[in-house]
């Protein structure tokens, strides 16, 4: 009997150690869209923490990215949990968010002679792929505005705006620009998941 008690303990613990291990190797609570009770999209107050894709400057395919020489800079977040899906398929999973946060370019900062640095915030905009709730686009986009406006909660823009389209003509994989992700545009020629029309020329 005490041997099987043990016995029983001991399977129990282990069952006590997989379940920890398994939850631990979900992705964090609150990664994917998340929707406010009007059906509008909250802005994750944690995407800074989120996968860093890269940073344009100057780039003006957005509508607030356009500015004054040398223009502004594009810094690109990805939930950790689509990158981690990318990265093995090539393809982005659903519910996988996209957060673009353009900052003013500045220079003689401190002690910079030179070249060009990061200042405020000049706009925050959001892309999500989500099939059940946009079934026409799969993609939608968001436009949270900025500081001392910045949004917490946005509606999606409307499937007539400029964007949708431009995604669609010129985007590498799917309905992003992976063409500005250098580590990404890797893994997708490898992979073989650039998108029929897109010319690969780099």
């Amino acid at each position: 009997m005490l041997k099987t008690a043990a016995f029983v303990t001991a399977i129990g613990a282990v069952v006590i150690v997989a379940c920890a291990v398994s939850i631990g190797a979900q992705p964090p609570a609150g990664e994917g869209p998340q929707y406010g009770e009007n059906g509008r999209l909250l802005l994750p107050a944690d995407y800074r923490e989120w996968v860093y894709l890269t940073s344009g400057l100057g780039m003006t395919y957005g509508p607030a990215g356009a500015g004054n020489p040398p223009g502004n800079f594009d810094n690109v977040f990805v939930n950790r949990d689509a990158y981690r899906r990318f990265m093995t398929t090539g393809r982005w999973p659903d519910k996988a968010v996209f957060v673009l946060e353009i900052r003013r370019s500045e220079s003689e900062v401190s002690i910079n002679k030179g070249g060009h640095t990061q200042g405020r915030v000049a706009a925050v905009e959001v892309a999500v792929k989500d099939a059940a709730r946009f079934p026409d686009t799969t993609w939608a986009y968001f436009d949270f505005g900025a500081p001392p406006n910045l949004a917490s909660s946005a509606a999606a823009l409307p499937s007539t705006a400029s964007c949708y389209r431009c995604h669609r003509q010129n985007a590498a994989v799917e309905q992003t620009f992976v063409q500005f992700y250098p580590t990404l545009m890797e893994v997708a020629r490898r992979l073989g998941t650039l998108n029929a029309g897109y010319a690969d020329t780099r």
